[in-house]
């Protein structure tokens, strides 16, 4: 997340965070925080939204790794910031669960695929059969009464 985001959830100045961040740089290491370059935050920024006059710091922002999302709860010790910190783990947890479940699926997935390997033209001619009997196919019927014809 960029310090912009944060110190917005936060209901901090980004100042604040950042300066805050940098009294304790000692709980940051690289792999919790980096500084984003010139390049990725006009990428970032061309993304998000356009330049707007005093909308942008002219310092490059700084972005947290969940990691460092966390250690913010041991910087900032407001109310709002620790209530806020709470949510985002949360989430953060379930985004790895979700993760997790999926990769246990495709894995799942590949080790059918690996067991059914060899009956797979019977497998395609059983959904071809179960397809059929979900939509068959009707036969056009006769028209059936009196058919009216001009003149007559």
């Amino acid at each position: 997340m960029i310090d912009r985001d944060l110190a917005e959830l936060y209901g901090v100045l980004t100042k604040n965070l950042n300066l805050s961040v940098k009294r304790n740089s000692d709980r940051f290491p690289m792999d919790f925080m980096f500084q984003l370059t010139k390049e990725e935050y006009d990428s970032l920024r061309l993304q998000i939204e356009t330049l707007k006059r005093g909308a942008h710091s002219k310092f490059l922002p700084y972005a947290f790794t969940e990691q460092g999302v966390a250690m913010l709860s041991s910087v900032l010790n407001s109310k709002q910031a620790i209530a806020v910190n709470i949510q985002i783990i949360r989430v953060f947890t379930k985004m790895r669960e979700i993760i997790s479940s999926n990769k246990e699926i495709l894995l799942k997935l590949d080790q059918l695929e690996k067991k059914v390997g060899a009956n797979s033209n019977d497998i395609d001619d059983l959904f071809d059969a179960i397809r059929n009997l979900a939509n068959p196919e009707i036969e056009p019927r006769k028209v059936v009464g009196y058919k009216w014809k001009k003149g007559i």
